[in-house]
């Protein structure tokens, strides 16, 4: 069993920062990647920030660029490190990690629940 535990959600004006924690955690065998996506209301989800074990490769949509910045601290934790947040990154972001679990052969993508930030102006 792997589950993933989002945090950091809140409430911010415009301007403000916030730092997401995504916590993956239970019989895991080995991380592929792990990133955030994000659902604004009414709108499709979006890849926010990822990283890419085997390649090492981090990824920001570009309209995060600069101003988001993900981590990690290799022991199933990543972080997302929100500044400069506007009305638009209002959303639920939304943790992923690709994981192989103790029963799998290959990494399948197991999701958090989600953390809400609202931006308000």
């Amino acid at each position: 069993q792997v589950r993933i535990m989002e945090s950091g959600g809140d409430s911010v004006q415009a301007g403000g920062s916030l730092k997401l924690s995504c916590a993956a955690s239970g019989n895991i065998i080995r991380t592929c990647g792990m990133g955030w996506i994000r659902q604004a209301p009414g709108k499709e989800r979006e890849l926010v920030s990822e990283f890419s074990a085997d390649d090492e490769v981090t990824r920001y949509a570009e309209s995060v660029k600069g101003r988001f910045t993900i981590a990690r601290n290799g022991t199933g934790m990543i972080y997302l490190q929100l500044n400069r947040l506007n009305r638009d990154d209002t959303a639920v972001y939304y943790c992923a990690a690709d994981i192989q679990g103790a029963f799998g052969h290959v990494c399948g993508r197991f999701w958090g629940q989600g953390t809400q930030v609202n931006v308000s102006s």
